[in-house]
């Protein structure tokens, strides 16, 4: 085998290598098979998996206001931008502008991903450091659903609840309620309180819930009306956000807990 040979193979050992390299099987498509079904009933789940960054438009219904939201999903860095505040987490520190007066919640870091979380749900729970377990069916209203546990791993998840209770819609298989406790302010017993998953609309292939309503728990029924919100605008893309937007301002701005 002559030298000009020898480079040709050289070269196509290290192409088959990349290529095998680049075609190797996302781990975060595999799941246990039920949650894969409400994956699939929600949709091409794998462009999630595939997508870098996520931008929607929310309404407070209860306030009529709005707020935009861009985050970069490996990241989590997170951008806010409301009527009278902006929020960003730029992956170290949590920041707010124009001052924390301007947002009226006890956290700005727990509101950072409140939301998020929710209108993500199911896909966010293809996260590597989540797990995601079919228990025992359970009743709502008196409707009976099959339910999910979903837990993140520890030290990573910025959330509003270390635990997540999916109720899923025995036929269609699609999300009708989270239910969860708040356990981002290291309450000894938080109350149970639950969101409503309604009007699913397509968004290039998932769905997404238009509107979901929060409510308390007593027993096995919602309670007490809390808040509801809506979305729109609703986009994935393959390309993620530059890192500019997520950075705090240097004036008009304060790092936030």
């Amino acid at each position: 085998m002559n030298s000009f040979t020898k480079l040709v193979w050289a070269a196509f050992i290290t192409l088959l290598i990349i290529s095998c390299e680049e075609k190797k099987p996302d781990l975060r498509l595999e799941q246990p098979e039920a949650f894969k079904k409400v994956l699939d009933a929600h949709g091409n789940w794998s462009k999630w998996v595939n997508s870098e960054a996520f931008s929607f438009t929310m309404f407070h219904e209860t306030n009529l206001t709005q707020e935009n939201y861009f985050i970069n999903l490996d990241s989590r860095e997170v951008r806010i931008d409301g009527q009278f505040f902006q929020i960003g987490y730029d992956g170290e520190k949590t920041w707010i502008s124009p001052n924390r007066q301007a947002f009226g919640g006890p956290s700005v870091k727990f509101y950072q991903d409140f939301y998020f979380y929710f209108f993500a749900m199911p896909y966010i729970l293809t996260d590597m450091k989540a797990e995601v377990v079919k228990v025992e069916n359970q009743k709502l209203n008196g409707k009976d659903y099959e339910a999910f546990d979903a837990t993140f791993e520890s030290g990573y998840h910025s959330g509003p609840s270390n635990q997540y209770t999916l109720l899923v819609d025995p036929e269609t298989r699609k999300l009708e309620w989270v239910l969860y406790k708040v356990t981002f302010f290291n309450n000894p017993n938080p109350p149970l309180q639950a969101m409503k998953y309604e009007d699913y609309r397509d968004a290039g292939g998932l769905i997404f819930p238009r509107v979901i309503t929060g409510y308390s728990i007593a027993g096995d029924s919602t309670e007490r009306f809390r808040s509801q919100v809506s979305f729109a605008d609703v986009v994935l893309t393959e390309d993620i956000f530059d890192q500019d937007l997520f950075e705090m301002p240097e004036k008009l701005a304060v790092v936030a807990n």
